[in-house]
């Protein structure tokens, strides 16, 4: 083993051979102590239960609020074309599933919003009618943006290429 895999050589110590009683070789490999090495780390101290409990609360807030952001996002989507609805529901899905779980129940139960989510989940499906209007948006975006003098040419250029991508992408991904 120590010689398929050179950088063990690095962490082995002392190397024994000695014969065993049904006439093979054992080889054992003594492990170099940490204090022998001088990597030893400095320890984190162990934070007493009021940290770590105000930790989960902090985390479980941020959840809840990229949650309550992405799906106001959404609901904004569904009413403006040019905004995406179904990934920002994604996203809520998921930040609630980390950290409110009753909010994610309720987006999964949701009669609008549930069933892309639950396709997405299952197998990464994308009904065929979203593919078109949001590559029907991108185009449209792309063409506007064309006629606008303000917009810089790289910028011009690079976003329906962007653009072009995300649909390629978006064409590829299965449908229900």
């Amino acid at each position: 083993m120590l010689l398929a895999f050179p950088a063990l050589w690095a962490s082995a110590g002392p190397v024994g051979v000695s014969q065993e009683s049904n006439g093979g070789l054992l080889i054992t490999i003594t492990p170099i102590c940490k204090s022998e090495t001088n990597m030893t780390r400095p320890k984190r101290p162990i934070p007493d239960e009021s940290t770590v409990v105000l930790r989960r609360r902090m985390s479980m807030l941020l959840w809840r609020a990229v949650a309550v952001v992405a799906t106001g996002l959404a609901i904004v989507g569904a009413v403006l074309p040019v905004v995406p609805t179904v990934p920002f529901l994604l996203v809520a899905a998921w930040a609630a599933g980390k950290g409110w779980p009753a909010f994610e129940l309720w987006l999964l139960r949701h009669e609008q919003f549930g069933p892309p989510i639950q396709r997405w989940r299952e197998s990464g499906a994308v009904s065929r009618r979203a593919k078109w209007l949001s590559t029907s948006m991108m185009a449209c975006s792309a063409v506007g943006m064309q006629f606008l003098s303000t917009v810089p040419l790289w910028l011009r250029i690079g976003t329906p290429v962007v653009m072009a991508s995300v649909a390629l992408w978006l064409w590829m991904r299965p449908e229900e």
